[in-house]
């Protein structure tokens, strides 16, 4: 029974995230404008976008095969069950099929294999281009997600997100500085993951027409963005949900989890002005100097691995 409710509590949060995600879009895009002194659009412009293109018809490319057709669906399926596997309105994970920590670096890996892969089988330069700028982002991301990740997991004895989440929930511990420090390197993780500027490199607008993007139309277009959206929205959610506990019901219950749900939508909010804040600030970065910043967050994740050895 208790099994059933954390299934429901995951497929609720999921849909909360899934629903949420063009709203946070949507802000970073307003506050876009005002950064640029332009009015720009509403902020609910994201979900007309959605609805024209999930109702308008596709076109596919004749040299498209089939990993181009179903990447939209890979994607968006991938971000759905890491989304019910965040301890984020539970300070455990709600479905522990997926809430393992290994579980849930192979489905990030998962759809981004897959969105590097659609650009490549689109037959067009430029999503070919921004395939080859999505593996090397991987590359060099990936390790300091998992070498963060993995050093709060050995301080907390296990790979379950509940576990780690809760352990972190309870208090100090005996390794602050090893936590710490995996905290500031998995944010930068987080930051790249998202795809914001300066490093959004493989889609890249004025450059590569979007990359990967590019030959996607209609309602394959429409899913493929509403993925991406969520993609952003659970990396967030999965910071948060590890690092940022605070507010997360302890039991389950409708009114604790109510009020956690609040608290979720209020740190993502709070995320995501950060995040435009920084993008807002800074210029696109070449794609050749994009391994430095990297480099910086590896060597925050490796000092976080050899505190927790040290036990500080």
């Amino acid at each position: 029974m208790q099994t059933a409710l954390l299934f429901l509590v995951g497929v609720a949060q999921a849909l909360l995230l899934l629903l949420l995600a063009p709203l946070l879009s949507g802000m970073s895009r307003v506050l876009r404008a005002k950064f640029h002194s332009r009015q720009g659009p509403p902020i609910l412009q994201d979900y007309r976008d959605l609805g024209k293109l999930l109702a308008r018809a596709e076109i596919i490319p004749a040299e498209a095969g089939v990993v181009f057709r179903v990447t939209p669906y890979v994607l968006l399926v991938a971000m759905l069950l890491v989304a019910m596997a965040i301890p984020g309105l539970m300070t455990r994970s709600p479905v522990s099929a997926t809430g393992d920590l290994i579980a849930v670096i192979y489905l990030f890996a998962l759809g981004r294999f897959f969105f590097a892969l659609a650009g490549v089988d689109s037959g067009s330069m430029f999503g070919g281009i921004g395939a080859c700028r999505e593996t090397t982002l991987a590359v060099l991301n990936e390790p300091v997600m998992v070498l963060s990740l993995f050093v709060v997991a050995l301080l907390a004895g296990s790979t379950n997100l509940g576990v780690i989440s809760a352990s972190i929930f309870a208090g100090p511990t005996p390794a602050f500085a090893a936590t710490a420090m995996a905290m500031v390197a998995f944010a930068f993780a987080t930051f790249l993951e998202m795809g914001k500027l300066p490093l959004d490199l493989a889609e890249a607008e004025q450059e590569l027409q979007e990359g990967p993007l590019t030959e996607y139309s209609g309602c394959a277009l429409g899913l493929f963005k509403w993925g991406l959206f969520l993609k952003q929205t659970v990396t967030a959610a999965l910071f948060l949900g590890i690092f940022v506990p605070a507010g997360a019901a302890a039991r389950f219950a409708p009114l604790p989890l109510a009020l956690a749900a609040v608290v979720l939508v209020l740190k993502l909010v709070i995320v995501f002005l950060v995040i435009s804040l920084v993008e807002n600030t800074m210029a696109r970065l070449r794609f050749l100097s994009s391994s430095g910043l990297t480099f910086v967050a590896a060597s925050a994740a490796l000092l976080a691995f050899a505190f927790s050895l040290a036990g500080i």
